[in-house]
């Protein structure tokens, strides 16, 4: 199935530095001139949300944590603050820098502050560590770090100078807490200054590069272009039905493009919502939250939200304002979506989405059962869906196969990576998502999204995307180990949790061990393997590659020889 969407080519007027659109493969003029055209995309910069919600509710408050708030107008304020301090430092127009920060004000204060000096925000999240972390700095080019000092009892110092002594590019490290050696962030949220003019931006350049969920090897980085970026946050506000009176609650990471666009952090200041950040999401500590501040709108992964809804059996104190929260992450069953709808909130929503673009979700007001079968419909009328077969042919109309997919929010390729760009596109521009799925073709889920399965080997644990190439890959590196299997074992808590099926060489390692071993190697902490079984041999298909479908077998029948 597809929808086509096209028009006459054209071009807009701005600045991007040279550096900047090296290895960035824009949207192609048609398809942006149509685009605009249809009033989709506005010309405008991604920090034209802030400047246009403090232009139109001023002493509204914007963003609010445990430690602070600030109105719109004092974001403004400090996020210029912020710009100027970076322009000392000679952060300029197009450069990178990497954002590293846990859940809180101070988050959308650099992510602003970096939008007004021109520079672009590479969103990193919390557990990643030194072998992402260098892996962005080196594709990126980025100049400079943003990280907290100490969280979780993680030194992101220790990290930071590690990082430092191997990528020279990066000139400075930027750390919100005790620092000795690097640059202390309260110098540019005090900055006396006032940032340089900016010139006029290209809307179709990169505003921010987000991280993949790391299908293969590690995560890619994903340019998001002004337009596109600013359209995402503003439509996916607009078809949640966000007002003003709203209260978004981040309780994932704010890095990732959930909480940050869909609507998230961006999409509610294009309404005038406030935005209240938590870095314990838990129950007892979300639900007091969300009964303090009036919460009415978030976004959690499918684990987390049916431990809220067991966890409404206990709390004292329970999650009333909700009125919608948006429910992701991994295919959620029929059963447990309509727990979560039981005992959780009424207004639950299913979303099917990415960090390369596509989003899918239901609506309010759409029937129980569309929202309990399906994980919802695109967002925009000018997303292209294709079902294709293992040939690339299309399916028939509500029939399984890939899911392809290409609009005005969706990237036309990885930033800087050629080689994956050849194997996740089609020749035509369409994104190979990866997940099996099938469009209802008729009744009340008509144009509706059901998705069946993937084609990638990845484990969705608690909202992540672990490639288990790459951890086998950090696996094999293990004097000890002879082969390695990193499969998705069914978890109530996680969705799916990593287990490491290995074969050894002599004497058997244990998982501490392991995990110790893979924090050496600066394995992000939650694509660490959960559990650990010694096998004396892997099955293999008749082509000699591992069987995982009878690894997995093996293993919940707990047989593993």
């Amino acid at each position: 199935m597809s929808t086509g969407f096209l028009a006459d080519q054209g071009k807009p007027h701005g600045y991007a530095s040279a550096d900047l659109l090296t290895g960035f493969v824009p949207f192609p003029e048609d398809r942006a001139k149509a685009y605009r055209d249809a009033g989709y995309w506005t010309g405008q910069p991604l920090d034209s949300i802030l400047t246009d919600a403090a232009a139109r509710w001023p002493d509204r408050t914007a963003i609010v944590d445990s430690a602070t708030s600030y109105s719109f107008a004092e974001l403004a304020a400090v996020a210029a603050r912020v710009a100027a301090g970076l322009a000392e430092l000679g952060i300029t127009e197009g450069d990178r820098v990497m954002v590293q920060l846990p859940n809180s004000c101070q988050f959308a204060v650099a992510l602003f502050g970096l939008l007004r000096a021109g520079a672009v925000p590479v969103m990193c999240l919390p557990g990643h560590r030194t072998a992402e972390l260098g892996h962005f700095a080196e594709v990126s080019g980025a100049v400079a770090l943003i990280v907290a000092d100490k969280v979780g009892g993680f030194d992101y110092r220790d990290m930071a100078a590690t990082l430092v002594a191997e990528h020279p590019a990066l000139r400075h490290v930027i750390v919100d807490g005790d620092c000795a050696d690097f640059v202390p962030w309260s110098s540019l949220v005090e900055h006396p200054g006032e940032p340089a003019d900016r010139r006029p931006v290209d809307p179709n350049s990169p505003a921010l590069l987000l991280v993949s969920g790391g299908t293969t090897g590690l995560p890619k980085l994903i340019a998001r272009t002004h337009d596109d970026y600013l359209y995402n946050a503003r439509t996916c506000a607009q078809t949640c039905q966000m007002t003003a009176q709203d209260v978004y609650l981040v309780a994932l990471p704010a890095g990732h493009n959930f909480p940050l666009a869909c609507p998230g952090l961006l999409g509610s200041m294009t309404v005038g919502a406030t935005t209240v950040f938590t870095a314990d999401p838990s129950p007892e500590s979300a639900f007091a939250l969300i009964d303090k501040h009036a919460v009415t709108v978030t976004g959690l992964v499918n684990a987390l939200a049916k431990l809220w809804a067991q966890a409404c059996d206990w709390e004292p104190v329970l999650p009333t304002s909700l009125r919608y929260v948006q429910v992701g992450g991994s295919r959620m069953s029929p059963e447990d979506a309509r727990f979560i709808l039981d005992r959780l909130t009424p207004g639950m929503a299913q979303i099917f989405g990415m960090a390369e673009g596509m989003l899918n979700f239901t609506r309010p007001g759409d029937p129980l059962d569309v929202v309990v079968h399906t994980q919802g419909r695109p967002m925009s009328p000018a997303d292209e869906m294709r079902v294709v077969d293992d040939n690339g042919g299309e399916v028939a109309p509500g029939e399984e196969g890939e899911l392809l997919v290409r609009g005005p929010y969706t990237l036309n390729g990885y930033y800087r990576a050629d080689d994956a760009n050849a194997r996740s596109f089609s020749p035509d521009g369409f994104y190979r998502t990866g997940d099996r799925v099938r469009i209802f073709d008729h009744g009340p889920r008509a144009g509706y999204v059901e998705v069946t399965g993937r084609i990638k080997d990845v484990i969705h644990r608690g909202g992540e995307t672990v490639s288990a190439t790459d951890l086998e890959d950090h696996l094999h590196t293990h004097p000890q180990i002879y082969s390695a299997a990193a499969v998705a074992l069914p978890d109530e808590y996680l969705g799916e949790k990593i287990c490491a099926a290995v074969v050894f060489r002599g004497r058997p390692i244990t998982l501490a061990e392991l995990n110790a071993f893979l924090d050496e190697r600066g394995v992000s902490a939650h694509a660490r393997p959960d559990a650990l079984v010694a096998m004396p041999t892997l099955p293999s298909t008749a082509v000699g590659k591992v069987d995982k479908k009878q690894v997995v077998a093996r293993l919940v029948a707990g047989k593993n020889g």
